[in-house]
This record gives structure tokens, sequence and C-alpha cells, in this order.
């Protein structure tokens, strides 16, 4: 409203001063004298001149006025092309603008738009830019913007994220290859191996870039670092072996200490420097070794004795060695004959020695179980009051556990062996269980020998024996078995927990009752014979004369029987009868 006041009062003072201005020029006129015609002429010229100056500057306004409509609809127009573009909504236009107002308001968001446009674009073309370099690195495949559209900002976010990954992912992977090429070199100059492929050349190269981050090359270095490993162990699998050729060599021909520097020192080189190194004392061995062919070939035929004795083979084993073995014509060939046998027996030894190690384990507990059975029916031992007993009974027990136990695990172990191998596991020409169960079954009759042994030696001693005499002035005719006096042939009775029953009868066995005869051997014979000993299950089993495999724990199974009246339960009792 100031403003029309404003823009009415200019107005009318405009047109006040071109009054005075007409008032001035008609008085100038009066005081020239110029007539009314030309005073009519020149005021005709004069308003003829205002008249074009108001309409050239109406002509111009009203431009003016075409150019900001146009404008308004050019920019209303960009506007909803470039909000497509950049995936943006519609410029709402606000209301109760004028037409200037209007079209600044548009002209100003459509050059806000047109900034963010090109700022697209220039980010776009930084980050495909950046997407390219990782992808051909890494072989990967970029991130899809159709060419020439314009990225929305979802898409221009996806694509940093894609290219964040793909950072991650070549940092990783340069870390890998790193780490490869470093493991790589590091084999190669432990070996002394020059590179022979191009792989294994940019393998070592310095140039970080000249290889492509791509899964193929890593999977192709990490071959080449397993195959450069294997490599290394055959390298040092050859030197050990050429260094425990050259000790066995040097063992064999009884070389003085003080010659044996090189085995002493430490590889300094390489591998390939070391491998030569051992090569050159073992040939240097090997020809010392043509002169005392004799003296070598019988040095390894006693390390295989001992061989043949640690791996516990039988006849069947050593004797299609024996042509060889016994052959004195010392040549070459036949060193190389026995060597080949040696290292036949010893890779037998490296495998079977887990199997080998129980049967040795088992062999000595056997051996203490034995002893300890001969310590049983020792009857000094009772003698004894520094508590060996009491220990003997404790490892005797360990030893009754620990025989099924292994033999058990030995069970396993062979069948797991013959499986494996396809041939039967011997131990001295015969198979393990056979062989268990034959120590067995001659422990057995051991036992059987002894006990009948035994008796025959009570059956003569009771023909022979007279009655004992009562002593003078006895208050009655029975006799205490406390007070019975051994006699030098008598055998010592064990102590042992027995029926009263069995008692008295043993005693009625050694005690000559006043008044009747003693018992003649031939009656004690029949009485042993009417009433036989026990049979224990092994016994049972093996009365057909057949050899059934038996164990420890077929041996002891009588013993987990019940107590009876004709079940025998103790050793000793067993002597005893």
């Amino acid at each position: 409203m100031m403003g029309s006041r404003k823009s009415q009062t200019l107005a009318s003072s405009l047109v006040t001063n071109i009054n005075h201005a007409m008032a001035k020029l008609v008085d100038i006129w009066d005081s020239i004298g110029i007539m009314e015609d030309q005073r009519i002429e020149r005021m005709q010229t004069v308003k003829k001149y205002i008249e074009d100056l108001l309409k050239d500057m109406i002509t111009e306004e009203e431009s003016l006025r075409h150019r900001i409509k146009t404008s308004i609809i050019t920019t209303r127009k960009q506007l909803e092309t470039l909000s497509l573009e950049l995936s943006l909504e519609p410029y709402k236009v606000e209301e109760d603008l004028t037409v200037l107002q209007l079209e600044k308001n548009l002209r100003c968001h459509l050059e806000a738009l047109q900034k963010e446009k090109a700022e697209r674009l220039r980010e776009l073309s930084d980050l495909s830019q950046q997407d390219e370099e990782l992808c051909v690195t890494l072989c990967a495949t970029p991130y899809y913007i159709p060419t020439g559209s314009m990225p929305s900002q979802t898409q221009l976010q996806e694509l940093r994220e894609h290219i964040k990954q793909l950072s991650k992912e070549k940092e990783g992977r340069v870390k890998v290859f790193s780490g490869l090429r470093e493991d790589i070199r590091i084999l190669m100059d432990e070996m002394g191996h020059e590179p022979e492929t191009s792989l294994e050349r940019d393998s070592v190269c310095s140039d970080t870039d000249i290889f492509l981050l791509t899964h193929e090359n890593i999977k192709a270095l990490k071959l080449l670092l397993s195959q450069l490993e294997m490599k290394k162990e055959s390298l040092i699998s050859s030197r050990d072996k050429l260094k425990d050729r050259a000790m066995s060599l040097w063992n064999r021909l009884s070389c003085p200490d003080e010659e044996a520097e090189e085995f002493k020192q430490e590889p300094l080189g390489t591998l390939c420097d070391d491998i030569r190194r051992w090569q050159g004392v073992v040939d240097r061995l090997e020809l010392l070794q043509r002169t005392k062919l004799e003296e070598v070939i019988d040095k390894v035929r006693q390390e295989l004795v001992v061989f043949w004795d640690k791996c516990m083979f039988g006849p069947e084993k050593r004797e299609p060695f024996n042509v060889h073995f016994c052959d004195v014509n010392y040549t070459e060939e036949l060193l190389g004959l026995h060597d080949s046998e040696l290292l036949m027996v010893k890779q037998f030894y490296e495998e079977a020695h887990p199997l080998l190690e129980i049967v040795e384990k088992w062999e000595r507990n056997w051996a203490l179980y034995q002893d300890f059975e001969r310590k049983a029916a020792d009857p000094t031992r009772f003698s004894n009051r520094g508590g060996a007993l009491l220990k003997e009974s404790k490892d005797r027990a360990k030893v009754q556990k620990l025989l099924p136990k292994l033999e058990e695990d030995l069970k396993c172990r062979v069948e797991v062996w013959e499986k494996n191998k396809g041939s039967p596991f011997l131990i001295r020409g015969q198979k393990v269980m056979e062989y268990i169960s034959k120590q067995w079954e001659e422990h057995r009759s051991q036992k059987d020998k002894e006990k009948n042994d035994r008796m025959s030696k009570k059956s003569d001693n009771s023909q022979f024996k007279t009655p004992s005499k009562r002593p003078h002035g006895a208050a009655n005719n029975s006799v205490t078995p406390s007070k019975i006096r051994k006699t030098p042939n008598q055998p010592s009775l064990r102590t042992t927990t027995m029926s009263s029953s069995s008692t008295s009868s043993v005693s009625s066995t050694f005690l000559c009752v006043p008044g009747k005869p003693p018992l003649s051997a031939k009656q004690k014979v029949k009485t042993l014979e009417a009433s036989p000993a026990p049979r224990t299950p092994l016994q049972e089993f093996n009365s057909d004369k057949k050899l059934i495999p038996i164990t420890y724990s077929d041996f002891t199974n009588e013993l987990s029987r019940k107590a009876s009246h004709d079940a025998v339960l103790n050793s000793t009792v067993k002597d005893v009868l």
C-alpha cells in the first residue's frame, strides 16, 4: 500500500514537472517572439518526443514482462526435467507471488538443481574411476549404472559401499599375496632354488603391482608354495638319508672320531649346498668301503641279526636270506643285498614298533606272573616279616589285571594291522594270539606236572611212614594237629583258609591214630583215584587234546565261581591235596 502511494505521488510529480517545463517553453517562446504557428509546431515536436519516449519505454517494459513469463515457463519445464533426472519431488510454487518473485524463486531453485546435478556427475565420475581400477585389480564386476543416466543418491551410496568393500577385499588380498610371496622367497632362499618358471620369477619380483589380486593368482601362489614345501621336505629327506648313510658308513668303517668334524658342522648354506656336502662325504666313505667289504658286510650282518631279534622274526622270515647271509664271496652286490634287507627290516620295525612294544610289555609281565607263581609254591616265603609279602601281593594283583588288558589291546591292534596289510602279524613264526595261548597252555601243563609230581612224592613218603608213639602217660588218645612234628621228607603245609572238614581230612593223612596201622600206599592211591581233583574249564575244553586259544581271563575263570565243598579256589589247597 505504501509503495502504491509513492508511485502515484511520483506520477503526479512527473505531470507537474511536464507542465512546468511546457510553461517555461512558452515563456521562452514569448520572449523570443515566436509566433503562434511556430509555437504550435514546436509544442507538437515536444509532444511527439515525449510520446515516442514513453512509447519506447512501454515497449521495453512489455518486452520485459514477456521475457519474465517465458522464463517462468522455461524454468518450470527445466525444473520438472531435472527433478525427474535427480529422482526428486516436483517443485511446489508458493501462492500469492508476483510474476517477478515467481520467476526469481524458480530460477534460484533451478540453479540449485543444476549445481546438484553437476556435483553428482562429478562424484559419479570419480567413484566410477575408483571402482574400475579396483575391479581391474581384483578382476571383479563393476557396479552397473547405465551410461548417460543421472545417478540417484541411492545409487551413489551403493557405489560408495561397493568401492568400500572392494577396498577391504584388496587390502586382504594384498596381505595374502605379500605373505605368500614372502614365504615363497624364504623357501627358495632356504633351498637355494633358482626361479625356473614365469610364475616363480614373478613371485620373487620386487614389483608389488606385477600380480593381479585375483583368486586364480592366489590359488596359483598357494599351489607354488605347496610344491616348494614338498620339495623342501624332499630335500630335507634326501639330506637326512645321506647323513644317515654317512653315519652308517662311518660306524661300519670304524673311522676315528677326530675325523668326524663334518658330522658336527651345522648347515651354513642352503639345503642344496648341504646335500652336495653330504653327498661328497658319502661318496668318499663308499669308496673307502669298497676296500673293506668283508669287514663291512660282517657288521651289516650283526646289525641285521639285532633287528631280526627286535622284530621277533621267526625262521620263515630269516631263512630266505640265509643263502646271502652265509655267502663268503664278499662283493659290492652282496653288500647291496644286505643293505636292502636291512632297510626292509628297519622299515618293518618302524611300522610295527607300537605292536612290538605291547608284545614286549606282555612278555615282561608274563615273566613277572610266572615268577609270582613260582614264589607262591615256595613255603619259605611265609617266614618273611619285612612287608615283602604285602608288596608281592599288590604287584601280583597289578600283573593279573594288566595281562588281560594287554592281550585285548594287542588283539584289536593286530586285527587292524592284518586288515590293512592283508598279511598275518607273526611273532617268532606264530600268530600273536596263538603264541599267547601256547604260553598259557604250557604254563597250565607245567602246573599240572608239578602237581602230579607232588602227589606222587606224597604217596611215596606215606608208604614208608611209621606210626608215631604216644607220649608216656598221655591222658587221652587224641592228638592235635598243632603238635605234629614235621619230618624231613614231609612237605610243609601252607597257611591257607580251609573248611574244618578239609583240615581234618588233611590232618588224618599225616597222623597215625594209636591202635590203627597207617594208611598204605595202595589204599591211598585208591582213595585219590576215587575222589579226583576238580577240573578247570581249560582242562574240560582241552580234554580232546586239541590246542584251543586261551587267555588269562579263561585261565582265571575258575576263581570267579562260587565256593563249594568240591571247588578248589586256592593254589595252596591244590598243593596240599
